[in-house]
């Protein structure tokens, strides 16, 4: 599929100079950023900890070194980092084994993307392991390639993930659209210089300069995507 990419500069459709599109994976193509504050619940609860609600905006969409060092320090927690992680990526497993509903919208937006052999990459701030296990229920045939938030030196809200995804489908960041569901995947997006397409999940997020905002994927189409680069 990299073979699609087409050269820099060049129209993909009348007036668009769009090349690839990037998408993230909890939240925006996956209904899952749910199954995340669910399994931090419980983990946290068996330490004999009570999570408040209004943490979850904080975790919400970013790396987890920095969510789930945030959920020990805030509770005092008798246990590393590093026990942690496990805890988190195998309570994750487990929901998705038994359940991984896709976001209304996700798969028509695949499936034409695919038809259209539009290069698409995955860019998620989990773990690999997660990935792979989502990308066999999504169709790893709708990617290019994926990256993940352990395999970049700096993950969301840092542009690393976006400039490799990028960079491994050689294409101009700026002419990429990125589709997002929270501010942290926003905040590296728009870092790369890539336009994005926010699709809120958690928290409400405001309209910007190369920043615009539906209510659902179904509101998203390639004819849509191509309508946000213009040469």
């Amino acid at each position: 599929m990299t073979s699609t990419v087409p050269a820099l500069g060049t129209r993909t459709a009348e007036g668009s100079a769009l090349q690839a599109v990037l998408l993230d994976m909890d939240g925006t193509l996956v209904d899952t950023e749910g199954f995340w504050w669910d399994v931090e619940v419980e983990i946290f609860a068996g330490l004999g900890h009570t999570l408040d609600d209004t943490w979850r905006h904080v975790v919400v969409g970013g790396p987890m070194t920095r969510s789930a060092g945030f959920l020990i320090e805030a509770t005092g927690a008798d246990i590393t980092l590093a026990e942690l992680t496990v805890l988190l990526n195998q309570g994750f497993e487990d929901r998705i084994d038994r359940a991984l509903p896709l976001m209304p919208g996700a798969a028509r937006l695949l499936a034409e993307l695919s038809e259209y052999e539009i290069p698409t990459a995955l860019v998620s701030a989990s773990h690999r392991r997660i990935i792979d296990r989502v990308l066999s229920s999504l169709g790893p045939q709708h990617f290019a390639l994926s990256v993940a938030g352990d395999e970049v030196p700096r993950t969301k809200p840092h542009p690393d993930p976006y400039l490799t995804a990028a960079a491994g489908l050689g294409v101009d960041p700026a002419r990429c659209a990125v589709v997002e569901d929270t501010a942290t995947g926003v905040a590296s997006a728009e870092a790369a210089g890539c336009h994005v397409v926010v699709v809120p999940s958690v928290a409400p997020i405001a309209p910007a300069d190369r920043r615009t905002v539906v209510s659902s994927l179904e509101d998203v189409d390639l004819a849509f995507l191509r309508g946000l680069i213009t040469l």
